[in-house]
């Protein structure tokens, strides 16, 4: 059994992340300012501590707790909120992680595990999907300040021997994200459809986006507790699917009849984007389970069950 903080733990993928360390037998402390998160997320085996990343309480919790993984996924994970403030963006992205490495740091962390980003790190490129080895071009501040922050994990690294491992995410999807938010285009189609709204579809519904099943996220932390030394492995299916192939998916699950509005792509917004999974294969034995058909059914259902549709 290790000790393990996970912060963000009461957020979508975060909480299925803690799940998965509890169900290993791992003692788990949960960091979370509910900003985002539920605390009906959190395993009731898990601890939960409501607190901003960005605190100075943070280094006490680490001294009483004496964590030996750290699995960072609390995040300012809006790529449009980002765009409008920048500031506030990098102020969690960035100084809210340096927080944390220096007290990961302090208290001899064994290994810092990093929830970045797959789908904004490397922007629009000339090579799908898209490897570890690409030269990352973010479009957005969010995907800047992500990129930001792996180069803090080296620094780390290089100045005091902290262990780390990156784990760059495709457009995850599944139970507990939410409907109702910005981010998050499978569970918000679906939340619209069962209300029966008309869903807009952004870049025409013509924007690719690789989709993994949070389940399969989760057990990729897991396999990392003990797998990846100073690693930056990406979390890809490989596979580009449509917004609107999404669309027509979701659509057919819940009945819903009607043609989306079409609109252009936001700002910061990548077109087409998909990413490799060979080297989680490789060195954490890795690889997606959950088809995308089975997995949207599965988000359609939880939405059903805790949202009023």
């Amino acid at each position: 059994m290790s000790r393990i903080i996970v912060t963000g733990g009461a957020g979508f993928i975060g909480s299925h992340v803690t799940d998965e360390f509890v169900q290993h037998g791992h003692k788990v402390l949960v960091i979370d300012n509910l900003s985002s998160g539920k605390r009906e997320n959190v395993s009731p085996s898990a601890k939960l501590i409501e607190m901003d990343i960005c605190s100075e309480e943070i280094d006490k919790i680490f001294a009483d707790f004496q964590p030996e993984y750290i699995a960072h996924l609390a995040a300012q994970i809006d790529v449009r909120k980002s765009v409008l403030n920048p500031i506030f963006d990098a102020k969690v992205n960035v100084l809210g992680g340096i927080n944390l490495l220096q007290s990961s740091v302090k208290y001899g962390v064994k290994k810092f595990l990093f929830s970045s980003t797959g789908g904004a790190i490397y922007g629009e490129t000339d090579v799908l999907p898209v490897p570890e080895t690409y030269l990352p071009k973010p479009m957005s501040p969010y995907g800047t300040s992500k990129l930001a922050f792996e180069h803090y994990l080296g620094l780390y690294q290089r100045l005091y021997n902290l262990t780390y491992l990156i784990l760059r995410l495709p457009n995850v999807y599944g139970p507990r994200q939410s409907h109702e938010g910005e981010a998050g285009v499978c569970s918000i189609l679906a939340g619209l459809m069962l209300n029966g709204k008309k869903p807009v579809l952004y870049g025409y519904g013509e924007p690719q986006r690789d989709y993994v099943f949070v389940k399969d996220i989760a057990r990729a932390f897991l396999l990392g507790l003990d797998k990846g030394k100073n690693e930056t492995i990406n979390l890809g299916s490989a596979k580009g699917t449509t917004v609107r192939e999404v669309y027509d998916i979701i659509a057919k699950i819940v009945d819903y009849q009607e043609e989306p509005e079409l609109a252009p792509l936001r700002p910061g917004e990548v077109h087409t984007i998909c990413i490799t999974g060979e080297k989680a294969k490789m060195i954490l034995g890795w690889q997606p389970e959950v088809n995308l058909k089975d997995g949207l059914k599965q988000t359609v259902e939880f939405i059903k069950k805790t949202a009023k549709c």
